[in-house]
């Protein structure tokens, strides 16, 4: 563990030099410009680590050609159960607020099944007003760039990759007005990152960061 947290430690900064050189996107942005295949890096206004901008998420795709659907489905598209990313935002704003719709906020209304089975329950007035305040906490404080993988393994390998190596780093923590820190997901307030899977698994070793860096060089 000892090698592991000295490589993680060198290899993290890294990682985030790496992103920061990258063309950064924010809301409105031209879907054109994001490639159909990829990796996306989140980061947030007022949270930083190594200098730098703070990772706070990153995500891929699993269906073809899907990015820059993805990247629609978490900044535009009201849509909370389309979007876990969403669907935490909306639970830290309404926890925060001490905000009883919490509790219907976590209801999910995927399938014609369980709208029909919740359309007494669910307030659609109020989910929309949480949904456009979602949008809004979005589109007003998050950026991110993103990097052309083409194969899905590679994406999902990458990804997890990098999750553990940032949520593993003892240098990148969240600010104490993170909005994260409302959560009642409790690996997302210690990690300080959107996320609950990949966490603190095996990080990126030297090799792997190369296979990463051209990646990300190749793409841009």
């Amino acid at each position: 563990m000892a090698g592991e947290s000295k490589q993680m430690s060198q290899i993290c900064p890294k990682i985030h030099m790496l992103f920061s050189d990258l063309t950064k996107f924010e809301f409105p942005f031209d879907t054109r410009r994001i490639p159909l295949n990829g990796i996306y890096v989140l980061f947030e206004k007022g949270e930083i680590a190594h200098q730098t901008d703070r990772i706070v998420r990153i995500g891929t795709h699993t269906g073809n050609n899907q990015l820059p659907s993805r990247l629609q489905q978490h900044f535009i598209r009201e849509s909370k159960d389309r979007s876990i990313f969403r669907k935490n935002i909306g639970r830290a704003i309404l926890n925060r607020n001490n905000d009883p719709f919490l509790a219907q906020w976590e209801i999910d209304l995927t399938t014609t099944e369980a709208r029909k089975k919740h359309s007494g329950t669910v307030d659609k007035r109020k989910l929309q007003e949480v949904e456009k305040m979602v949008t809004d906490c979005i589109q007003f404080n998050f950026s991110f760039v993103v990097f052309r993988v083409d194969e899905k393994a590679t994406r999902l390998f990458l990804e997890s990759k990098i999750i553990s190596t940032v949520s593993l780093c003892d240098e990148c923590f969240p600010s104490e007005d993170w909005l994260g820190l409302h959560l009642p997901k409790e690996k997302i307030r210690q990690s300080g990152l959107w996320l609950v899977n990949e966490l603190y698994k095996r990080p990126l070793s030297e090799c792997d960061f190369e296979v990463l860096k051209s990646n990300v060089l190749s793409s841009n």
